[in-house]
């Protein structure tokens, strides 16, 4: 990332959220893995993504943010949510680490 990027105002209505259960599986293609987090979102509409992090040179451990995004007005009801991402791409060359708000978790990919 260059330093003008990391320079701009972080966004109002994105941020970290927690966890409380995150698996690497494997995919249909042979050496091809998914990841599967799950958790409680504070909003019922928020609508939650996996972000992976930008690196210039391929790290150990890809970070993969937990993020929720408040669409139009919060609700003020927690839901279940599930989002999955494929890792093509974004491995690093020992595994990934999914990066909540409060919690973090390493996972070693082959």
């Amino acid at each position: 990332m260059t330093e003008d990027f990391a320079q701009l105002p972080q966004a109002a209505s994105v941020r970290l959220i927690d966890f409380e259960e995150a698996r690497v599986v494997p995919g249909i293609v042979p050496m091809t893995f998914i990841l599967i987090v799950s958790g409680t979102k504070p909003y019922l509409t928020m609508k939650v993504s996996l972000s992976p992090l930008v690196y210039i040179r391929q790290p150990e451990y890809w970070g993969i943010e937990v993020v929720g995004s408040m669409i139009g007005i919060g609700l003020p009801a927690t839901a279940h949510y599930t989002v999955s991402l494929p890792l093509d791409g974004v491995l690093g060359t020992r595994g990934i680490e999914v990066i909540g708000a409060t919690n973090r978790k390493t996972f070693n990919v082959p």
